[in-house]
């Protein structure tokens, strides 16, 4: 069964296939999985497994956390994450946790934070047009007026605002496995994976898989 991996994206590079053509592809470090606990229905209401990725120190878990690792037989993990199962599933012997988990040609979605844009515009950030750029206008890159008279009297909810841009999370679909190396704990996935170098990401199956993302 595929659940599920935590992992860090390492950068950029491309591949040659047997014809020559490159592909670009993003290299995710995801060796080093950590079962730490499952969760079943009639236990806790829900199945799921819970996985921990990227060794830290000790000193730096709390206590409770820290008891919770121990009890897993695991070094204490930076990021921990829950991968819910279907009502109904019932786990069997060993958890595959391993890159080899995924093989080349699935489709996979990822799910990241995006890189940080700090505070932009509402031209940059909401692609507005802006106004005139006449000289004197001195509104060029403004969003202009967002009032709506005294009926009702207030600004609308979700009106397109200058503000902090990019840092959230986001959620990428569709992604293809272009490599598998289990020897280095990495995959090589063709498509566009959010974040910065060094960012926790989480790869799961796809779930909503597209025809022409599959072939």
């Amino acid at each position: 069964m595929k659940i599920g991996l935590l992992g860090k994206k390492i950068g950029m590079t491309r591949v040659y296939d047997d014809k020559g053509k490159a592909t670009p592809v993003t290299v995710i470090e995801a060796g080093g999985n950590t079962l730490l606990q499952t969760k079943t229905t009639e236990n806790d209401g829900y199945a799921s497994v819970q996985v921990g990725f990227d060794t830290q120190k000790e000193q730096r878990v709390t206590q409770p956390l820290l008891g919770h690792f121990k009890k897993a037989g695991s070094e204490p993990k930076k990021r921990i994450k829950e991968f819910r199962l279907p009502d109904g599933t019932t786990l069997e012997g060993a958890i595959d946790l391993s890159v080899s988990q995924f093989a080349v040609g699935d489709v996979v979605d990822v799910i990241g934070r995006s890189k940080g844009k700090g505070f932009q515009g509402v031209v940059r950030k909401h692609n507005m047009a802006g106004q005139g750029q006449s000289h004197g206008s001195m509104m060029h890159r403004r969003n202009g007026a967002i009032g709506n008279r005294s009926t009702p009297g207030r600004i609308w909810k979700n009106m397109g605002m200058p503000g902090h841009m990019g840092d959230e999370r986001v959620t990428v679909q569709n992604l293809k496995v272009v490599q598998v190396r289990p020897e280095e704990g990495v995959i090589l996935i063709s498509g566009a994976v959010p974040g910065a170098n060094g960012t926790y990401i989480v790869i799961r199956p796809a779930k909503k898989v597209q025809p022409e993302a599959a072939k």
